[in-house]
């Protein structure tokens, strides 16, 4: 493990998932840990249950209203001092099928693209105004395969949408912030074991049928992408910046 040991991170939707995995490893690699969640605040706090108390924080906000994702980077400095790491993770995912009603497709896209796109964009815009003048810092986003291929399942063209949209904002910033000390990732994990993947194996037939088509013939564990989080975050590889790195056992490789 890389040790984030007097580095500061800020983790937006860490009470579950991939993002509860990331706060917790970066929290057991010594970082300070300034733990974002919308209203599970039991679940942030159980992922930093083993981080000692001065090095954990906990930051409230609905990133569907508009301007949210500011006001959570601006509470955050307010908690510390400077902001190291922001790990984007905070998003949903909500269907919007072709062959629905207008009203459900009207109104998913533009919830979903708030909190996916908008507001997500606004929490790495503070990041980047904060890490310039301060000597740098690291961003790491959370896009999908689905931002990549587009998604499997017909259901969910506007999440597939939203992930290649962070894909893209995150490596604007690694190509023009670079010189600054801003270096930029996007970590994009095929079916992770989460809450959503669960959603996901309803849709394809349950959890076992999901499990067959992949290479492994299992779902990737969120704790592999909390330590590649801390590995990315320790700035060890300063030329990955830009990539994206695809984390789901070789079912798609390109």
């Amino acid at each position: 493990m890389y040790d984030s040991t007097g580095k500061c991170a800020l983790v937006t939707g860490a009470s579950r998932g991939i993002g509860a995995a990331s706060a917790k490893a970066l929290g057991e690699a010594g970082a300070v840990v300034i733990a974002h969640y919308g209203s599970f605040r039991k679940g942030a706090e159980e992922a930093l249950q083993s981080v000692p108390e001065d090095r954990k924080y906990f930051v409230e906000a609905d990133l569907s209203k508009p301007g949210a994702g500011r006001r959570v980077f601006r509470e955050a400095l307010g908690l510390a001092p400077r902001i190291d790491i922001l790990v984007n993770n905070a998003a949903i995912n909500l269907e919007t099928p072709f062959e629905g009603a207008d009203e459900l497709w009207d109104e998913n896209w533009a919830r979903l693209m708030q909190i996916n796109v908008f507001e997500a964009a606004n929490v790495m815009r503070e990041s980047v105004r904060h890490f310039v003048p301060s000597g740098g810092g690291v961003v790491i986003s959370m896009s999908s395969w689905s931002g990549q291929r587009g998604s499997a399942i017909r259901e969910l063209p506007a999440y597939a949408a939203s992930k290649a949209a962070i894909k893209a904002v995150t490596q604007t910033i690694a190509q023009n912030y670079a010189k600054d000390g801003v270096l930029a990732y996007v970590i994009a994990p095929g079916i992770v074991k989460t809450r959503m993947a669960d959603e996901a194996a309803i849709q394809r037939g349950g959890e076992d049928k999901l499990k067959s088509a992949l290479v492994l013939g299992e779902l990737v564990p969120p704790s592999d992408i909390g330590d590649l989080v801390v590995f990315l975050s320790s700035g060890r590889c300063r030329h990955l910046t830009g990539a994206t790195i695809d984390i789901n056992g070789a079912s798609y490789i390109r």
